[in-house]
């Protein structure tokens, strides 16, 4: 970097978004922070509309470059952190999300997870994923989409359209990360930090696992490539044709916890924030 390029941070949150800017020293020279609407369908369910979470990321970073009289050619690169198991798929073709995200603190799968402690399968679960089974990840947050979420099978006659479409590659799973890199490069793509909250990621692989796939009866086809957390140009580059008006590479991603993490330079093994 130099004295007249930044760094953008995007903070997609559980309660709303922030965005920040970096000079070369890592003084903050903007920031701009809006929320979103939390929506409660049922006791114990917790969504969030992906589409506010877009519109919302748009204009933090459009208000925070403008408030500091900023170009957004002079980012370098941004960077993204978010909640971390927030779940949601949307259409290939059309980009728009089938339903609402399912947030993280969401309950509505607890008997799915009650069901594989029945099974004995907690073992077997935490081997691979290094998670204890809980409604809090991904895993059962996408099954139940696949079960009951897409609103084009509604005008269907078919039930297994929604599988059938997400097996043939024309649904996408993510996190938030890799629904605001989507939006932003149009790469769907997620960083090990992330994958490593889904409960269908294997640790030792460093990889999806098959077998945990085929439990949750999530296709392999609609899932994110997964990638290091930090890289020049890893995740894409924005259009100058969007809403920046340039190309700008999203270089990094982390889950909120594992962000402050290493923001707290815990870096060895060990350390704790």
């Amino acid at each position: 970097m130099t004295e007249n390029t930044y760094i953008g941070a995007v903070d997609q949150g559980t309660t709303g978004t922030r965005f920040m800017v970096f000079d070369h020293s890592g003084k903050v020279v903007a920031s701009a922070y809006q929320k979103h609407e939390q929506i409660y369908p049922e006791p114990g369910w917790v969504e969030h509309a992906p589409a506010e979470i877009w519109e919302n990321t748009q204009a933090v970073m459009l208000t925070a470059l403008e408030e500091a009289g900023l170009d957004a050619e002079q980012l370098d690169a941004i960077g993204i952190t978010n909640q971390r198991e927030t779940t949601l798929i949307w259409d290939k073709e059309s980009g728009r999300p089938v339903y609402n995200a399912i947030v993280w603190q969401d309950r509505r799968t607890t008997d799915r997870v009650e069901t594989l402690q029945d099974e004995g399968k907690e073992e077997w679960v935490r081997e691979k994923t290094g998670l204890e089974p809980d409604a809090y990840f991904s895993a059962t947050k996408a099954e139940w989409l696949l079960d009951n979420a897409d609103p084009i099978k509604l005008a269907r006659m078919r039930p297994d359209d929604v599988r059938e479409r997400a097996e043939e590659g024309e649904l996408m799973f993510g996190t938030i990360d890799t629904w605001v890199t989507y939006k932003l490069t149009g790469a769907h793509v997620t960083d090990v930090t992330n994958a490593s909250r889904t409960m269908l990621f294997n640790i030792h692989d460093m990889d999806w696992d098959d077998e945990l796939l085929e439990e949750f009866d999530v296709p392999k086809a609609m899932l994110p490539e997964v990638r290091p957390s930090s890289d020049e140009d890893l995740y894409g580059t924005t259009d100058s044709d969007g809403f920046l008006e340039a190309e700008i590479p999203v270089a990094g991603a982390l889950g909120d916890q594992q962000a402050a993490l290493f923001g707290q330079t815990c870096f060895d093994a060990g350390d704790a924030k």
